[in-house]
């Protein structure tokens, strides 16, 4: 396979930052990194272009940190509770979900991306829950959320209702009540 070198101008997923200079194949520099203008060609001409983009790089990154620093401070002060309808013994109807904390997060005020928070398995219980929110490379902040019950919750077993006695012929009983109904509406057709 064929290989290009070619120099970063824009920073690029899995792959590097400006100033990079990184080794890919060439129909992956012919076809994407070239006319999107993420990367150029790497010659001696270009090798001079490393200092200044490299210097860029150092300015973005620290405004980026800064931010993320921000960010995370804002996040901080939140406080957020999820009320969830429960059915017997506190058992949720549902999960919460990342996209139910970027909800609650972007209705507080804070804007991030919904893929920076990292919560592995959907809240299925009630009670203090807590999730991890990864801002930049160096900085991830802890959020704690409460799930509690919108409504009442009921024991199992606590508030059992007496036994019926089953009757064994019920199902023959109703089919033969739907049977009725059916010859019924048949018979009135017919009339019309």
């Amino acid at each position: 396979m064929a290989h290009h070198e070619v120099l970063l101008i824009k920073p690029v997923d899995g792959l590097g930052a400006e100033g990079d200079q990184v080794k890919v194949r060439a129909g992956y520099a012919r076809n994407y990194l070239l006319p999107q203008k993420f990367a150029v060609a790497l010659t001696q001409s270009n090798r001079k272009q490393v200092d200044a983009l490299k210097k860029r790089r150092v300015s973005r990154e620290s405004e980026e940190l800064a931010g993320a620093q921000a960010l995370a401070a804002q996040i901080a002060k939140v406080s957020i509770a999820f009320a969830v309808k429960t059915g017997e013994g506190g058992k949720l109807f549902g999960a919460i979900t990342s996209a139910d904390l970027h909800q609650k997060l972007t209705d507080a005020g804070v804007v991030i991306e919904k893929k920076k928070i990292h919560l592995h398995t959907p809240i299925k219980t009630l009670g203090k829950h807590e999730v991890k929110i990864k801002l930049h490379a160096e900085v991830s902040v802890e959020v704690s959320f409460d799930v509690v019950s919108e409504n009442p919750i009921v024991e199992a077993g606590a508030a059992e209702a007496p036994k019926k006695e089953i009757d064994p012929y019920a199902e023959h009983t109703k089919m033969a009540a739907n049977a009725a109904r059916a010859a019924e509406k048949a018979a009135k057709r017919s009339r019309k």
